[in-house]
């Protein structure tokens, strides 16, 4: 049924000088003598700007705005920074056609750049429908919630930046760091002033730093909805992957001393990671909003344009309810319409927004295939990909992809200038760690680069995210922990979460006190902390994987925010041999150039017809790539850049049997080896100065599932 109601034009309470105002920028922008509003919407009747003194009382003006296109815009003179405001949008209620306008809910602007106040389902007042009609999204709900939802905050730009620029890392000097804000410091060990905040973690940069980061992808940190189904059974929206602002910072990551304090305290601890070298990527959630599918909330999009900034659908029992559904490729209820300009404006405003006025480094686009569409389907020239290559900020920042959403894979399908999440990468050394038949071909060319999947569009080693873990799935103690996935806190009787982990538990399920299993958890550790830091490609770590933080065999904590997934800051201590020996593993990155190439390896012949890369069998001989039993790869890089040549020798040895394995001869080159992964902690890994000689004729006996590097130098 179609419904328009009628809006006040004001309501009671002292009235403020108004004018037109400008249709641009969008969002609320301090003028000389006010504030501009200007808002998006192309189906609206009538759109009125609502001001509050506070933000649990009744607002104090209501003003009409003046349409240009599709654009609604005033000016109100007197106002300052800190003003509370929201919007009333009306229109058509009709439901099956798509539209959902309710002029007595407050929404958000969805251009806000600060938000007080988290949504909490008081009598369903958030619901734009009655959810006790037989009809349910097809009735209007006629009660107003103004006065207990958040509100928009007017923000101040000015900050005092202390001269702070990009630092201009490339990509493959990287060492990202995966992390959550509040994670972080949240933990009662942490020992900091504000824990779980933004303020929080800027005293934890010197470990980061020590530990050798000099990148941190930050998982969500853009306002986001906590579902009421979550706070009926005390859980959480941990991860934040349910966004409702997406020029806001999550507000609850904050001191929460002033109301919009989470600006400057964000653009704080931007400052502070950058006067220590490490580059800020954001985790972005541009393919879905937090008020899920025809039954959920309306917050802020649904009520402003629900036709403009969702990818609408015919209700599949209904022909005659074109639009009353909501695609979801996403699999969070509903999906965002980048193919609709106003959207596409909205990500490109909000990209440009965390880069100049946030000066954040780069971002990791979550499901980044649904931005990536051309008429419905995936497009590695779509207009998105098109806007980014030629906007004069966003070409210049770090751009990665999670390249896929639950409709399609696209691993290696994204353009030039695009980074991706390596899921091939993180699969294939997963099932070789852990000795599965048939991976030592693939996993090869996992650890050169994956030059499958980057190298004939153009695309470098560099642009493969390396990773084993990340927040969705195990932790790299649990992987190794665990054969089966531990859910239940989640409420969902273990339902939840993947079943095909790729995982192996050593031995025994969970914790254990038996020496052996524990000593093979930590080999197994090693191994795969020397994977990802010596293959080529860039590394992301884990938080806490260094210090082998555990989840208990729960792989999928989006609901839990507590001592689950915390960092246990205790755990420096408890697994001090496991956080050394990752930090050495950095180091040694870093100090080999040879190990970040920026090109894919050839086999060819360079200087002294030695070829950059060479494989190897267990004694020198041919490697028997067609066996699906080999398990053990063992190749040299040869490093001729420079008057200082070397060679690294990697052997990773994934068979339950050890060998003896023999290393390459070369004029006056003698070898050095650097690193056992199945020997004690301060016998595992050497430094360049303290190397062990490995005596003529240049064999070493390499255990069973182990990792061994070797140097090769010059006779001095």
């Amino acid at each position: 049924m179609e419904v328009i109601e009628k809006l006040p034009s004001l309501s009671s309470g002292v009235r403020k000088e108004i004018s037109d105002g400008v249709p641009q920028p969008l969002g609320a922008t301090l003028t000389d003598g006010g504030v501009n509003f200007a808002i998006h919407s192309e189906y609206a009747h009538a759109v009125c700007l609502v001001l509050f003194d506070s933000a649990d009382s009744p607002s104090t003006d209501i003003f009409d705005l003046k349409r240009t296109g599709n654009v609604w815009h005033v000016h109100v003179a007197g106002l300052r920074a800190g003003q509370l405001y929201g919007y009333k949008v009306n229109g058509q209620y009709n439901p099956v056609n798509g539209k959902r306008f309710n002029p007595h809910k407050l929404l958000l602007d969805p251009y806000a750049k600060a938000i007080h106040g988290k949504f909490k389902n008081q009598d369903n007042l958030i619901f734009a429908y009655d959810l006790n009609a037989d009809g349910k999204d097809l009735v209007m709900d006629t009660r107003e919630n103004e006065t207990i939802v958040p509100k928009c905050i007017v923000v101040d730009e000015a900050f005092n930046w202390e001269g702070d620029k990009p630092l201009g890392l490339t990509m493959n000097e990287l060492i990202i760091y995966e992390a959550h804000v509040k994670g972080m410091t949240a933990h009662s060990t942490a020992g900091v002033t504000h824990p779980g905040t933004y303020l929080g973690l800027i005293e934890k940069i010197p470990y980061l730093k020590t530990l050798g980061i000099n990148a941190i992808e930050l998982m969500p940190v853009q306002e986001f909805f906590v579902r009421p189904e979550l706070l009926d059974k005390n859980l959480s929206e941990y991860w934040g992957y349910n966004t409702i602002g997406f020029f806001a910072p999550e507000s609850t990551y904050s001191t929460q001393t002033t109301p919009g304090c989470q600006v400057a305290e964000f653009k704080t601890l931007v400052k502070e990671l950058h006067k220590s070298g490490i580059e800020v990527i954001l985790d972005v959630v541009y393919n879905h909003t937090g008020e899920g599918n025809h039954l959920g909330p309306t917050l802020c999009f649904k009520g402003v344009d629900n036709p403009s900034y969702f990818k609408l659908c015919q209700n599949p029992d209904n022909p005659s309810e074109p639009y009353r559904f909501y695609i979801n490729d996403s699999g969070c209820g509903n999906t965002l319409n980048v193919e609709n300009h106003a959207f596409m404006n909205l990500v490109l405003d909000s990209l440009r927004y965390w880069v100049t006025s946030m000066h954040v480094d780069g971002f990791r686009f979550d499901l980044a295939s649904i931005l990536a569409r051309a008429h419905g389907e995936f497009s590695n020239t779509s207009l998105f990909f098109e806007a980014v290559s030629k906007d004069p900020i966003l070409s210049k920042v770090k751009m990665i992809a999670e390249p896929w959403d639950l409709t399609t894979y696209q691993v290696g399908n994204f353009p030039q200038g695009w980074s991706e999440w390596n899921g091939k990468f993180r699969d294939t050394v997963r099932k070789f760690l852990k000795g599965d038949l048939g991976q030592s071909p693939d996993m090869a060319t996992r650890l050169t680069g994956s030059a499958d999947l980057y190298q004939d569009d153009g695309r470098r080693p560099f642009n493969s995210i390396n990773f084993i873990t990340c927040h969705d799935g195990f932790t790299l103690k649990d992987l190794y922990s665990y054969n089966e996935k531990h859910n239940e806190a989640n409420g969902e009787e273990n339902r939840d979460g993947s079943n095909d982990n790729l995982s192996w538990n050593c031995g025994a399920e969970g914790e254990t006190d038996d020496p052996k299993v524990i000593a093979l958890r930590k080999k197994m550790i090693k191994n795969a902390i020397c994977v990802l830091l010596f293959s080529s490609g860039t590394p992301m770590l884990l938080y806490g994987d260094e210090i082998m933080r555990t989840q208990k065999g729960n792989n999928n904590t989006y609901c839990q925010d507590n001592d689950l997934t915390w960092f246990n800051w205790d755990d420096i201590h408890n697994n001090r041999d496991i956080l050394e020996f990752t930090t050495k593993a950095i180091a040694f990155r870093k100090q080999c150039a040879v190990l970040r190439p920026r090109r894919f390896w050839t086999g060819e012949p360079k200087e002294g017809q030695i070829p950059d890369i060479a494989w190897y069998g267990k004694r020198n001989g041919i490697v028997r790539w067609k066996s699906t039993r080999l398990k053990t790869l063992s190749y040299q890089l040869y490093a001729h850049a420079g008057n200082d040549p070397y060679f690294l020798h990697l052997v990773f040895n994934m068979d339950h049997r050890g060998g003896v394995f023999q290393l390459p001869t070369h004029d006056n080159i003698v070898w050095y080896q650097l690193v056992d992964t199945a020997q004690v902690s301060g016998q595992d890994f050497y430094s360049f100065e303290d190397k062990k000689l490995v005596g003529q004729p240049f064999q070493q006996r390499c255990a069973a599932r182990s990792v061994n590097v070797f140097w090769g130098k010059a006779h001095p």
